[in-house]
């Protein structure tokens, strides 16, 4: 027989430094358990975000799926830059590579509504001058 899903709660935490608190309270699951399962899953993303999907059963029980980095911080990770630009048609604020371009769609096109690294390139491309980063060829 089927658990009984009490909640299904989507959130984003620091890789492998989990702590229990108000945001993990709202699952309802038990947290000391679910942190350190989660810091040993995401050990070697240490100070990334880690989005993660907890589904919490009526027993306390859960089952969580940690998720690709945000393409956000991994572009303003390749560009060297702290954020975006305010302005991104006038005001450019950083550059990368198609280079990097590419190991950034190879690594987020599991998560992307594509199935091609072109079409996850054209996606994380347009992400990029959202926040005002030129893609140089």
């Amino acid at each position: 027989m089927a658990k009984k899903i009490a909640k299904v709660v989507k959130m984003e935490l620091e890789g492998g430094n989990a702590k229990p608190g108000p945001k993990l309270a709202s699952a309802g699951i038990v947290m000391p358990k679910f942190c350190t399962d989660f810091n040993a899953k995401t050990a070697d993303r240490r100070g990334e975000i880690v989005p993660v999907i907890i589904t919490a059963y009526e027993d306390k029980s859960f089952d969580f799926v940690i998720k690709t980095s945000p393409v956000a911080g991994l572009l303003l990770k390749a560009a060297g830059i702290e954020k975006g630009s305010a302005n991104p048609k006038t005001t450019k604020v950083g550059h990368i590579s198609r280079e990097q371009l590419k190991k950034i769609a190879e690594y987020k096109l599991v998560d992307l509504n594509c199935d091609d690294i072109e079409a996850a390139m054209r996606i994380i491309e347009g992400s990029a001058r959202n926040m005002g980063i030129v893609v140089d060829d």
